[in-house]
């Protein structure tokens, strides 16, 4: 009997410990199930703040993370490259090139030498009205028998010669000045004329031969016996 009462006694705390353990399994549900109704409150409450966070993308694994790169022993020996045997290039002859076929020279003639050509005497042809100069500007006048002066230029008729009013040294000598002045401001006034260059031009005039149809004035004026040819001696003007 003793012992049976002692057994009883041991089962009786036995029992305490499994209704314990009971109670504190029918708890723990309602904890989880007030934990997650508090957090969903919570997360309600705070979701604008939430949401960015949960939009943000997940940052991928690369694979230098994820894959750790071998090792390289600074002390290993560096591979060794076969290097292939040069071959040698055969030499092949070049074709030489032809020399060229001799080109003919042709004969080179010696160039004569051709005298140069006279210039072509001076022509010109005057059509302008005359008039005796006086003090002003000579431009289109007469000076005396044998000079003239035409645009302004001083011609001299080259194939004649005159006496001169102011040079005179008598009055026979002054009479046939003042005619073959005259003579020529008619033969100038006639119509148009040629003057032919007759020489360089110096400074007391240009020396022209002076003509109409092929006929010289200067000739006419000696015919006329007011001129003398060029170079010709003597006063015959002063008898």
């Amino acid at each position: 009997m003793a012992k049976t009462a002692t057994r009883g006694r041991r089962k009786a705390p036995a029992r305490g410990k499994s209704k314990a353990r009971s109670s504190g399994g029918g708890l723990l549900p309602w904890a989880v199930i007030g934990i997650a109704a508090i957090g969903g409150i919570v997360a309600h409450d705070h979701w604008k703040s939430i949401q960015p966070m949960l939009a943000r993308p997940s940052t991928p694994i690369t694979r230098d993370t994820a894959e750790p790169r071998p090792v390289v022993r600074k002390d290993a020996p560096p591979k060794q490259v076969a290097l292939a045997a040069p071959t040698s290039k055969v030499a092949v002859p070049q074709p030489q090139p032809l020399p060229p076929a001799a080109i003919p020279t042709p004969m080179i003639q010696p160039i004569k030498a051709v005298p140069p050509l006279a210039p072509a005497a001076v022509s010109q042809t005057g059509t302008v009205a005359f008039g005796y100069c006086g003090q002003g500007a000579h431009i289109n006048c007469v000076g005396d028998g044998g000079v003239f002066w035409y645009k302004g230029e001083k011609i001299v008729i080259a194939d004649m010669a005159s006496p001169v009013v102011d040079q005179a040294r008598c009055d026979g000598e002054r009479r046939v000045a003042f005619a073959a002045k005259s003579r020529l401001l008619a033969l100038l006034n006639a119509g148009p004329f040629t003057m032919n260059a007759a020489g360089k031009a110096e400074p007391s005039g240009a020396p022209r031969v002076v003509s109409r149809d092929g006929r010289s004035f200067g000739v006419q004026l000696i015919n006329e016996g007011l001129a003398r040819k060029p170079g010709a001696a003597g006063s015959a003007w002063c008898a």
